[in-house]
Order: structure tokens, then sequence, then C-alpha cells
């Protein structure tokens, strides 16, 4: 998969949103305001992961803990075609689920997540 290629999988996801905050060179996708996966200007991706795919996926060398994301639970991918792209796929919509489930009621509800 390439950034274009992380770009339709992303914006295909309920109510996500694409926008660049640091810089026109980082994609961040967004749902309810919140991000849950970036792609840096040098090709590499982090995105949101749940604590136990966290810990597989750092611990086996598949991924590595983001750079300042870390402690959220975020995981780095040096580029975007270090994965196969169904499996990529996959865990950019887990990472789009688990950060619109940590939305409010109200959230949810407005962006037609519920």
């Amino acid at each position: 998969m390439d950034r274009e290629g992380v770009g339709k999988v992303c914006l295909a996801l309920p109510a996500a949103t694409l926008d660049h905050p640091f810089g026109a060179g980082h994609d961040a996708y967004r749902v309810g305001g919140k991000m849950f996966v970036m792609v840096g200007e040098r090709g590499g991706i982090s995105f949101k992961v749940s604590d136990i795919a966290y810990e597989v996926l750092t611990e086996s060398g598949h991924a590595r803990p983001a750079p300042y994301m870390a402690r959220n639970k975020w995981v780095n991918l040096p580029q975007i075609d270090d994965w196969a792209d169904d499996e990529l796929a996959e865990h950019l919509t887990i990472a789009h689920g688990i950060v619109a489930a940590g939305l409010t009621k109200k959230a949810r509800a407005a962006l037609g997540l519920t």
C-alpha cells in the first residue's frame, strides 16, 4: 500500500476526515476530531492499536512504538509498504474503531456512529 491507498482506506471509514496539522507532508486521519492514523512526510505510518496488539506487535518486532505516542498505544511502521495491504487495512479499520469508541455518546451520535 502507498500513501494514496492509506487515504482511500481511511476516508472510506465512517466520519473519517483528513487534515495536515504538522505541515503539508503529514496526513492525519481523524474521527470526531481525534487522530487514528498519521502518515509522515518520509513515508512512515503510525496508528492506534489495542493494548494487546501493542504488546504483540512491538515485542515481535512487527512494528515499533510510535515516537511521542507510544504511551497511548500507537505503533509505527518506518514505511507504509512494510506490511501486506490487507493486513494494514485491517489495522487502520481497527484504529478507527478504537478511537471512535472513545468518543462521547453525543459525539458518536452526531457523527452517525451509534
